[in-house]
């Protein structure tokens, strides 16, 4: 079984900045992507921020340059700084992973439960 458990999120003002951090745990061989995506009211979950295993990322236009994502391979674990925060980025947060359990089977997709951020003044 694996389990993904995100914390962090919040409310902060605008200008500010939160850190969420998720991390994979359970049966887990090895793990090739981890991202963060959020899904605000009434709109579709988009993708935030990816990282893979080698370190290449990948950002939504709409937070180049405020937000970084980075990983921790030994602690399966994955951070996501967020910082000059808008009242756009208020959304529930998901942590995402794309990994193998055993080396005998394929890769799977898995969701950690989400957290919110708001940020408002």
């Amino acid at each position: 079984q694996v389990q993904l458990v995100e914390s962090g999120g919040g409310l902060v003002q605008p200008g500010g900045s939160l850190r969420l951090s998720c991390a994979a745990s359970g049966s887990i061989f090895r793990i090739n992507r981890m991202g963060w995506y959020r899904q605000a009211p009434g709109k579709q979950r988009e993708l935030v921020a990816s990282i893979s295993r080698d370190s290449s990322t990948n950002y939504a236009d709409s937070v180049k340059g405020r937000f970084t994502i980075s990983r921790d391979n030994g602690k399966n674990t994955v951070i996501l700084q967020m910082n000059s925060l808008i009242p756009e980025d208020t959304a529930v947060y998901y942590c995402n992973s794309l990994l193998m359990r055993t080396i005998f089977v394929p890769i799977e997709d898995y969701w950690g439960q989400g957290t919110q951020v708001i940020v408002s003044s």
